[in-house]
């Protein structure tokens, strides 16, 4: 498995970016929760997952600079603003 390449993340659409985004912030709670309880995991991963997860935040903070987000979801706008700035 190779690091996340940013042109795979170019492909999707909005909607699936901030399903991206809870899905990766999810994974990498899960990934430091197995670290902190000595459970078996892929370390690698960890690393994998900041990755995209910076990928896909970049791609949203871009989006909301060119105003391409807003008419998507109007109603996830302030609270993604409030949270990521």
């Amino acid at each position: 498995m190779s690091l996340p390449q940013f042109t795979e993340v170019l492909a999707l659409p909005t909607e699936e970016l901030f399903d991206a985004l809870k899905s990766i912030e999810t994974e990498l709670f899960n990934m430091r929760f197995k670290k902190a309880t000595k459970r078996s995991f892929k370390s690698h991963e960890i690393k994998y997952a900041k990755r995209r997860l910076a990928q896909v935040k970049t791609l949203l903070t871009i989006k909301v600079a060119s105003n391409e987000i807003i008419s998507i979801r109007e109603q996830d706008l302030p609270a993604f603003v409030a949270k990521y700035g």
